[in-house]
């Protein structure tokens, strides 16, 4: 899947260009623009807003956002293989997924906390 971000504002334009930077790709080769402002005549506009008629409202998390960029990919390109999630995951899965992974690097960013404070406590 290959994106385009064209937002108004700088602040939502950066954020979703950190979260999706490894799907990040140029306008006219994206299959997906993404859009603080609403697009009538686009099919592959991805409208982000806090209003009722939006694809994806805000606030949102990142894997709220590759979950509703997922779906409109797959209302877009039925049978393509290039989605994001390879097999049919259900939300929940892919909710969980991203809950393990986040739970994997907190472990071990306390793990390498606590090495240090041991490490600086017996080099005293």
């Amino acid at each position: 899947m290959r994106v385009a971000v064209e937002c108004q504002s700088p602040l939502l334009q950066k954020s979703l260009e950190l979260f999706l930077s490894k799907y990040l790709s140029s306008s006219k080769k994206s299959d997906i623009i993404i859009r603080d402002e609403e697009c009538l005549n686009e099919s592959r506009c991805f409208y982000i807003s806090s209003e009722e008629g939006a694809d994806l409202l805000k606030p949102f998390s990142k894997s709220q956002l590759i979950l509703a960029l997922e779906k409109k990919y797959n209302e877009l390109y039925p049978k393509s293989t290039n989605s994001i999630i390879e097999d049919e995951d259900t939300p929940e899965t892919m909710n969980f997924e991203i809950l393990q992974k986040r739970i994997e690097l907190l472990t071990q960013e306390y793990q390498e906390n606590i090495l240090r404070a041991v490490k600086a406590f017996y080099e005293k």
